[in-house]
């Protein structure tokens, strides 16, 4: 057995099933992850992983590579390790980072079965994880390309399902393009940048504006009201936390304890996770 499949196992018996989100069940003759559980956290065949673990299947993608880091929740020092002895390039440190890290991936597995919609994102505000409640609220992010999960993309250039006040709309458009701004700074040799700045500018006419402008900042704590079918209007507090590992952002979305817009996320989040479990 070569050295990605013997870690690939040992990695997958010390992950516990509540850690990802998912019921421990009963007669589990393990402790960590069945198979089945893995290869539906990262989206391929039990058989797949079956041939991974046995080393019949060489070559993973870096798609899957990284999916594996996330459901396995591995360190950076360990996803490095299961890029090399997988024959694949390590994620470059000049890069954005994209690897949620542990603490982010528990905090989305805690917000599971609340009326919170929470979802981490890059330091370009690229949409990484979410849990169940943001993807009904915003639509599936696993169906959208990486520009079409990026929230300045969606803001300026898309239709977010969301109003402000103008005042806060202001606030909030301005901020958005100093965090891009910002993370230019930091990451000078990502090529993502660029390419997201000139779709940015080519789009909208309100983003090259700010743009030239030059903007710096981080996007603040605001209140949106968004615009679903099922509820109509949720009024929500959106508590934006920068600078965590990975440089990547966690937006956490509430309602007022008590009031009719947290009874609208709960039947939200009740709803989305039967049409999701279907």
């Amino acid at each position: 057995m070569g050295e990605f499949a013997q870690i690939l196992r040992a990695w997958r018996d010390r992950v516990r099933p509540e850690d990802v989100g998912l019921a421990p069940g009963l007669n589990r003759r393990a402790p960590g992850l069945r198979r089945e559980e893995l290869a539906l956290i990262t989206g391929v065949s039990v058989d797949y992983i079956v041939r991974l673990e046995q080393g019949r299947a060489v070559n993973p993608s870096p798609q899957l590579l990284t999916s594996l880091t996330r459901a396995l929740r591995l360190n950076d020092a360990e996803r490095d390790h299961l890029f090399r002895v997988a024959g694949a390039a390590a994620p470059s440190s000049g890069l954005v980072p994209r690897q949620v890290t542990p603490s982010a991936q528990r905090m989305v597995d805690r917000f599971r079965n609340a009326p919170v919609a929470v979802a981490v994102h890059t330091a370009i505000y690229e949409l990484v994880l979410w849990n169940p409640l943001w993807a009904v609220l915003f639509g599936d992010p696993s169906s959208q390309s990486r520009l079409e999960r990026n929230v300045a993309w969606q803001h300026f250039a898309g239709s977010l399902p969301v109003t402000h006040t103008p005042e806060d709309d202001e606030a909030y458009s301005r901020d958005l393009v100093g965090h891009i701004r910002a993370a230019s700074g930091r990451y000078p040799a990502d090529p993502d940048i660029p390419r997201l700045i000139d779709r940015l500018v080519e789009a909208s006419p309100d983003f090259a504006r700010r743009w030239k402008a030059g903007t710096v900042g981080e996007l603040r704590t605001s209140r949106k009201t968004l615009h679903t079918e099922q509820v109509g209007d949720v009024v929500v507090d959106c508590d934006t936390f920068s600078g965590g590992p990975g440089d990547q952002t966690i937006v956490v979305m509430t309602a007022a304890p008590g009031s009719e817009d947290e009874q609208k996320l709960d039947l939200l989040r009740v709803v989305g996770l039967q049409r999701l479990g279907s």
